[in-house]
């Protein structure tokens, strides 16, 4: 009997891992605490992050409206979104955010983000991007 129930959760479990079940990302609970706490001071619509390339952190519609130079989130594609590759260090170090090294273009200097503020971004951007 009990190897039946071992059995049971193990085929339940290993369903959920092939199937690629994770929780959904949610923009408003997951992603938006993230911008506040480490993008907005510099993205928003007063200040040095905004003013340099028109791009704004504090709502969704800012979020995906992207820069002056175009979108930086492109929706279930994370390798092909400019905000992740810039938050993850996979660009230029001169534009790594937040900046956080000598060659910065930005005045202030913030802490990098985590691996796991990281991840959870790019699992909300391959997810769709949605606002949730």
């Amino acid at each position: 009997m009990a190897s039946d129930k071992l059995y049971r959760i193990s085929f339940f479990a290993l369903f959920f891992v092939l199937c690629g079940c994770e929780r959904q990302i949610s923009f408003a609970d997951d992603v938006q605490p993230i911008f506040l706490a480490s993008c907005v001071e510099c993205h928003d619509n007063s200040a040095e992050g905004y003013a340099a390339s028109g791009f704004s952190l504090s709502d969704y519609e800012s979020v995906m409206k992207g820069t002056k130079f175009g979108p930086v989130v492109i929706a279930s594609s994370s390798i092909s979104s400019t905000l992740y590759l810039t938050i993850a260090g996979k660009t230029s170090p001169e534009i790594h955010m937040p900046p956080h090294h000598d060659s910065a273009l930005a005045a202030g200097r913030g802490t990098p983000l985590s691996q796991h503020q990281i991840e959870v971004i790019q699992k909300w951007i391959d997810q769709g991007a949605q606002n949730n």
